[in-house]
């Protein structure tokens, strides 16, 4: 009998909700972790059984990565901590905002983004990682400056083939590629414009929001910048704008259907001075043409709601059909069981949400 398990990272702790395969149906566990920050959370489905992880940030104790074999119901943490800058890097670890496994064939392999701007590596399933010194190490890092949350890697794509390659996305700094396993990194972001940028389009410096990864071509990807959304069909070699037919360019997050090419969400917000949805009305607009049209999902949101959706606090399931799962700024969390086809509300009144990941695990 399958089980549907959703993490939802706050600004005051995670809380787990369970459902079976339809996901009509919610129960909720207390919540864990309790006045620490959320920025990241995982569930790995590839052991068994399968890992998730958190990544939490404690008033008291900083940062650190909880790992749980049993569907969240104990944790275990790595003593000293699972993610620690070495000496020679003159600095200490500030949050967790990404933490993404690998894809199958790369057993224990998981990746972490962190603020300072950094990816670190585990080779045993999260319980401890290494700094990736290319990307430390590279020039460009003494100019990236800090976007509205902070100075970090926010998205971490690894190659759904070839374990050489990993996309990442960060604020501010934009889209940076390795093709060597991490020796070297090139920034690749011709076509995303930097309004906050006088002059020409810079080769980095641009604050991309999220990007996702098409699930028929691995070189074609999506991009939420800070105004505009994009789509790579070169390997982020360079970028076209899409958001002809939506109601706003701003936003967070960009989702990618995980198994029909082509098909992504957005959560459309007026502006960067003005962060809710159009006319007050929430909705998500999904493309079925890799952007070249839009239109909204529904129903079933709030018919108003002045909140926003942070970049990882809308994703997906892998289910058939595929779930999707949106966490809000005041606290309310939706799901559609039936791709964007309708929604319903299935929490409110939680904290802040910063992340949000589900799993329908048999």
């Amino acid at each position: 009998m399958a089980e549907t398990v959703l993490m939802v990272g706050t600004r005051k702790g995670l809380f787990l909700g369970r459902s079976d395969a339809d996901r009509s149906s919610w129960t909720w566990d207390a919540p864990q972790f309790p006045m620490q920050e959320i920025y990241s959370v995982a569930i790995d489905i590839r052991p068994e059984p399968p890992r998730m992880l958190a990544g939490a940030t404690s008033p008291h104790w900083g940062p650190q990565v909880f790992r749980s074999d049993d569907l969240g119901h104990s944790w275990s943490e790595t003593s000293g901590g699972a993610i620690r800058f070495p000496k020679d890097a003159d600095t200490s670890l500030e949050r967790i905002w990404q933490l993404r496994p690998a894809p199958e064939g790369q057993p224990g392999v998981v990746y972490a983004g962190t603020e300072p701007s950094a990816v670190f590596r585990s080779e045993d399933g999260g319980e401890h990682f290494e700094l990736v010194r290319g990307l430390w190490d590279h020039p460009h890092r003494p100019t990236w400056q800090p976007g509205g949350g902070g100075q970090a890697i926010h998205t971490i794509v690894p190659h759904p083939a070839d374990p050489q390659i990993v996309t990442i996305a960060m604020s501010t700094g934009g889209v940076y590629r390795t093709e060597d396993g991490g020796t070297s990194w090139t920034p690749y972001n011709r076509g995303i414009g930097a309004e906050f940028i006088p002059g020409e389009t810079p080769e980095y410096g641009q604050c991309v929001h999220k990007i996702a990864q098409d699930a028929g071509n691995a070189d074609r990807f999506y991009a939420q910048n800070h105004g505009g959304v994009y789509r790579t069909d070169d390997a982020a070699r360079s970028w076209i704008q899409i958001d002809e037919g939506l109601p706003a360019d701003f936003g967070f997050p960009v989702v990618a259907h995980p198994h029909r090419p082509d098909t992504i969400y957005v959560f459309p917000l007026v502006a960067a001075i003005e962060r809710f949805p159009p006319s007050g009305k929430p909705a998500i607009w999904r493309s079925e043409d890799a952007g070249e049209t839009w239109r909204e999902t529904g129903p079933g949101l709030p018919a108003e709601a002045h909140t926003a959706v942070l970049r990882d606090a809308f994703s997906n399931d892998t289910a058939d059909p595929v779930g999707l799962y949106v966490g809000t700024r005041n606290g309310a969390v939706w799901v559609s069981n039936d791709e964007g086809g309708t929604w319903a509300e299935v929490r409110s009144n939680l904290p802040d949400v910063l992340c949000i990941r589900a799993a329908v695990i048999a």
